[in-house]
């Protein structure tokens, strides 16, 4: 077979394939077989017989159908597009044997879907597919679960992937409003919650009595990490003409950092909640250290509707409050003992008001709106 012909077998070689895959996607085994000999075959013919006569100077030239005198369909091998089709045969084996790996363990239901449609676009590899109708667009778009995009250039417009990337810092920034908050309740003078600490860990280099909370502030580093790539990707969203491939450095670098970045906190947050120390006791002690001062909005809420003005009420509830703060006195012991108060509310309506399941009856509701009903 001449180098011509080969070119030409090249060029449709992996439509064939691309059937042949279809075909067998009843049997796995014997379909992925099928794709990667295809791609090893389309291999072997673009590195052995195709790419020697390019290295030696000539263009290999297949000629498919004259249309008109003087005007041939015709595909040329030139030395940029034997680059290409060195790149994209050799990744047609790459892809077909991490996709084997990777959708059968998440039991992807597409499967033979992605190997025909990546098949398709291998055909490509020696010659391009121009002027095609915008029905073959919609077509394929349809066929792997995605939108036509209205208005583009020589590229996507950038808005989309910048909206990506904005989307990524929020959840970012979720996963460190999480870690942030376990920092503070793992300080040592709350101590309510702690990341897991394994035996013989070590916390402070300096003050061995402290475990600190390296986890959440890794996370919290990480989520800034993840927000950077927020404004390269918006700077991304106006090229010149709308065409340039500025957008293309900055994407490679912010698009694997920024995704895998979020991966790895994302894990890493489901790990410090699954281990996550509650100390229930500690929460009590540190609401009976202030004494009753949590009521103090109940307390100004009563007195107003027990007839009090708001004004009166507020100075009322404010100034017992400081004796707790400045005394450590008992905020309800004052509070029974302060004329103004007890004028419009008696010592078992106040006792009334210090029930903390006045401020907790309502946490089965959040629970059931984010967790479902249980």
């Amino acid at each position: 077979m001449s180098t011509a012909e080969l070119v030409g077998l090249a060029v449709v070689w992996p439509l064939f394939g691309a059937v042949l895959v279809a075909l067998l996607g009843r049997w796995p085994n014997i379909r992925e077989t099928a794709s990667l000999a295809t791609a090893g075959s389309l291999f072997a013919m673009v590195a052995g017989k195709i790419l020697p006569e390019v290295l030696s100077g000539a263009r290999p030239r297949f000629e498919v159908v004259d249309v008109l005198p003087g005007l041939t369909l015709a595909f040329e091998v030139e030395p940029l597009g034997m680059l290409f089709a060195l790149v994209a045969s050799g990744l047609w084996i790459v892809t077909t044997l991490y996709a084997i790996g990777y959708m059968r363990g998440h039991h992807e239901e597409n499967q033979t879907r992605f190997y025909v449609c990546f098949a398709f676009a291998i055909s490509g590899a020696v010659g391009t597919y121009a002027n095609l109708d915008p029905a073959v667009e919609r077509h394929v778009a349809t066929q792997l679960g995605l939108q036509v995009e209205p208005v583009s250039t020589q590229v996507i417009p950038r808005d989309r992937h910048a909206m990506f990337f904005a989307t990524l810092a929020v959840i970012a920034s979720s996963v460190e409003r999480l870690a942030t908050e376990i920092r503070h309740l793992q300080r040592t003078e709350v101590r309510e919650v702690e990341e897991f600490f394994s035996p013989g860990q070590k916390g402070s280099s300096a003050m061995p009595h402290k475990r600190n909370p390296i986890l959440t502030e890794n996370l919290t580093g990480l989520a800034r990490t993840v927000r950077a790539a927020v404004v390269p990707a918006l700077e991304n969203v106006a090229l010149w003409h709308e065409r340039d491939i500025s957008h293309s450095s900055v994407e490679r670098m912010i698009g694997p950092d920024a995704t895998v970045t979020l991966d790895f906190a994302l894990a890493r947050l489901v790990r410090v909640v699954d281990k996550l120390v509650v100390y229930p006791d500690a929460m009590q002690r540190n609401l009976e250290g202030l004494r009753g001062l949590i009521f103090s909005q109940r307390v100004l809420l009563a007195l107003t509707q027990a007839g009090m003005s708001r004004e009166d009420a507020y100075q009322a509830v404010q100034r017992n409050a400081m004796k707790v703060w400045e005394a450590g006195k008992s905020f309800i012991g004052e509070l029974k003992s302060d004329p103004d108060v007890s004028e419009h509310m008696d010592a078992a309506s106040l006792e009334r008001l210090f029930d903390l399941g006045y401020h907790t009856k309502h946490v089965d509701t959040v629970f059931s709106r984010v967790f479902g009903e249980t």
